[in-house]
């Protein structure tokens, strides 16, 4: 057993509420990975991608609800593993997944039916249309390439506006937090 899955026990035996727990192990989590994703950000510029200032604070804004989506996450599935080496099998399972349907590798446009479903029930969908729509409207794209990689996702055949995206991301945030707290139970 590694340090972190002792320490997760020990504090799972402390007088606390379990949404103190799922809030604190969720919050590290976030701001690790949100620390990570700026430093790629502030790299961004190397290789050519053009950034502001304005962008800049909207894409860590949106890196720290990805980061609290999918740490919230990571803690529901930890809820349900009693085995710290069947922890990380899972994640990778279900994360790398996540990543490829989300559309921060490819464009989801031309999807095939079922494939578009899983996109639309993947909630780092909802969290990367947003962050390509900012960073695409600072580059300078002709409209070709804008129209070929566009970060609109529809729903319905409608398409969703950033705003949309971003409370779907937040309730997805919200369902994930409810069922970690529920997954830890109540202490004895």
């Amino acid at each position: 057993m590694g340090p972190e899955f002792g320490f997760l026990r020990e504090m799972l035996v402390a007088p606390v509420s379990r949404m103190s727990l799922v809030s604190g192990k969720t919050l590290g989590g976030a701001s690790i990975a949100t620390v990570q994703g700026t430093i790629m950000l502030a790299l961004a510029p190397l290789i050519g991608v053009r950034l502001t200032w304005l962008v800049v604070v909207e894409v860590i804004g949106l890196e720290l609800l990805m980061a609290v989506t999918m740490t919230a996450f990571g803690v529901f599935v930890a809820s349900h593993i009693r085995r710290m080496e069947g922890f990380s099998v899972v994640m990778q399972l279900l994360l790398f997944p996540m990543l490829f349907l989300s559309g921060a590798l490819f464009p989801l446009s031309g999807l095939p039916g079922w494939l578009t479903v899983l996109t639309r029930i993947n909630p780092l969908t909802y969290a990367v249309a947003p962050l390509r729509s900012i960073v695409f409207a600072a580059q300078h794209m002709p409209p070709a390439a804008a129209a070929k990689f566009s970060s609109t996702v529809t729903l319905f055949g409608a398409p969703l506006p950033s705003a949309a995206c971003v409370g779907i991301t937040c309730g997805f945030a919200v369902v994930f937090l409810a069922l970690a707290v529920a997954g830890f139970g109540q202490p004895d």
